[in-house]
C-alpha cells in the first residue's frame, strides 16, 4: 500500500468516527451527561482540525478533476478551458499541502510536546573561545524564548573571565518548548577568528546542547535514600548575601552518578527544589533513553532525543551561514540567528524529522 492510501485510509476511519461522536454529542441523555459530554467533547476538538482539512483537500481535489475534465474536452467555451488552464496549477498546489498537513496531523502526537525542557549548554573543545560561543547561544535561546513568551530561569552558571560559561542551565517554561526546542539536543560547531587571535586565522570550537523534558513527580521515582546533598557557598552573581551563606545545593543521584547543581537562588530551600526540577529531568531523559533503545537506537534522533555526541551545526562566520548537518540546510543569516531569530531553521528540522515519521508511520505496509 502506498502512503496516500494508507493516509485515505486511515481518514475514512477518521471521518466515521467523527460522525459517530457528533451523533452522541447531539442525543438528549448524553448532553445531560456532563462528564461523557466532555470527553466526546475533547475528541471533537482533537479530529476537527483533521477534518477540516480534509475537507480542504477534498474541495482541492475536486476543482482538478473538474478542471482536467474541461481540459480533456474537445469543444468545451474556450473561455471556460482558459479558466481551467489557470485554475489547475494553483488547485494541486493546495491538494498537495493540504495532504502533507493531513499526513503530520494523523502522526501520533508525541506526549512530551507540551512539556517544559531543561536546556544544559556545555562548552567543550576550544578553550576560552568554546566559552564565549557557549554564552552567545545561551543568549540566542533567551532571545528565542521572549519571543515565543516563554521564561526562562537560570539554575546555575559557571562563568570565565572574559565573559564566557563553562557551562549554564537553565529552565524554559511556556507553551509547547519542548515540541519546538527538541531537535536543538548535538554538537555545535562554531568557526571563526577568536578575539585573542593576532593572526586573523579561523578557529573551530564546539558546544553540546542538551535539551531535556521537564518530568514531574509521577513521572520518576527519585529515593532519599539514593540521594547525596552537599551545601556549598555560591560564587556567582547576588551579592555579598550569596556568598557568605552555603545556600548553593549540589545533588548527586547514587545508582546513575548524575550530579546536579543550583546556586541562583539566595534560599538553600529555593536551590534544592531547583536542584531536584534539574535532577527529575536527568533521569527522565535516561528512561526515555533506555526506552529508544530497546526500540531502535538508529531511530533515535526521529523521535527527537538529539544524540549528544552528534555533530548537527556549523556556525560558521567569516561567511555569514549557519548550516544543519542532519538536514542539509544552510541558511545566510547568521546575525539573525545569533539574535534569536531562528525559527526558520527550527521549522526546518521539525517537517524533515516530520517528513521521516511520515515514510514509518504511512511507508510501504
Amino acid at each position: 500500500m502506498n502512503i496516500k492510501n494508507a493516509v485515505l485510509k486511515q481518514l475514512d476511519s477518521v471521518v466515521h468516527s467523527f460522525k459517530t461522536v457528533e451523533e452522541k454529542m447531539a442525543d438528549p441523555h448524553i448532553v445531560a451527561d456532563a462528564n461523557q459530554y466532555s470527553k466526546l467533547a475533547k475528541q471533537y476538538r482533537d479530529m476537527a482540525p483533521i477534518i477540516e482539512a480534509y475537507n480542504r483537500y477534498r474541495g482541492a481535489s475536486d476543482e482538478i478533476e473538474e478542471y482536467e475534465s474541461l481540459l480533456a474536452g474537445k469543444d468545451e467555451d474556450p473561455e471556460l478551458v482558459e479558466l481551467a488552464r489557470e485554475g489547475l496549477p494553483a488547485a494541486k498546489e493546495t491538494a498537495e499541502e493540504t495532504f502533507l498537513e493531513l499526513q503530520r496531523l494523523l502522526l501520533p502526537k508525541d506526549p512530551l510536546d507540551g512539556k517544559n525542557i531543561i536546556l544544559e549548554i556545555r562548552a567543550g573543545t576550544g578553550g576560552e573561545e568554546a566559552g564565549l560561543f557557549a554564552a552567545e547561544m545561551f543568549r540566542a535561546y533567551s532571545r528565542f524564548a521572549e519571543t515565543n513568551g516563554w521564561k526562562v530561569n537560570v539554575s546555575s552558571i559557571n562563568e570565565t573571565g572574559i565573559g564566557g560559561v563553562k557551562e549554564v542551565s537553565a529552565v524554559i517554561e511556556g507553551s509547547d518548548v519542548y515540541s519546538k526546542m527538541k531537535y536543538e539536543s548535538g554538537t555545535h560547531r562554531v568557526q571563526r577568528v577568536p578575539q585573542t587571535e593576532t593572526q586573523g586565522r579561523v578557529h573551530t570550537s564546539a558546544i553540546t546542547v542538551a535539551i531535556m523534558p521537564e518530568a514531574e513527580d509521577v513521572d520518576v521515582e527519585i529515593k532519599e535514600s539514593d540521594l547525596r546533598i552537599d551545601r556549598f557557598r555560591s560564587s556567582g552573581a547576588g551579592g555579598q548575601h550569596v556568598n557568605t551563606t552555603d545556600s548553593a545545593v549540589r545533588i548527586t543521584h547514587n545508582p546513575t552518578g548524575v550530579v546536579v547543581s543550583c546556586q541562583d537562588e539566595r534560599s538553600q530551600i529555593k536551590n534544592r527544589e531547583k536542584a531536584m526540577r534539574i535532577l527529575r529531568a536527568h533521569l527522565y531523559d535516561l528512561k526515555l533513553r533506555e526506552q529508544q533503545d530497546k526500540v531502535a537506537a538508529d531511530r533515535r534522533s526521529m523521535v527527537g532525543s538529539g544524540d549528544r555526541s552528534e555533530k548537527i551545526r556549523t556556525y560558521n562566520f567569516p561567511q555569514g551561514r549557519v548550516t544543519d548537518h542532519r538536514i542539509k540546510v544552510t541558511l545566510y543569516q547568521l546575525d539573525h540567528f545569533m539574535n534569536g531569530q531562528m525559527k526558520e531553521m527550527i521549522e526546518a528540522c521539525r517537517s524533515s524529522f516530520e517528513a521521516e515519521r511520515i515514510k514509518e508511520e504511512f511507508g510501504q505496509a
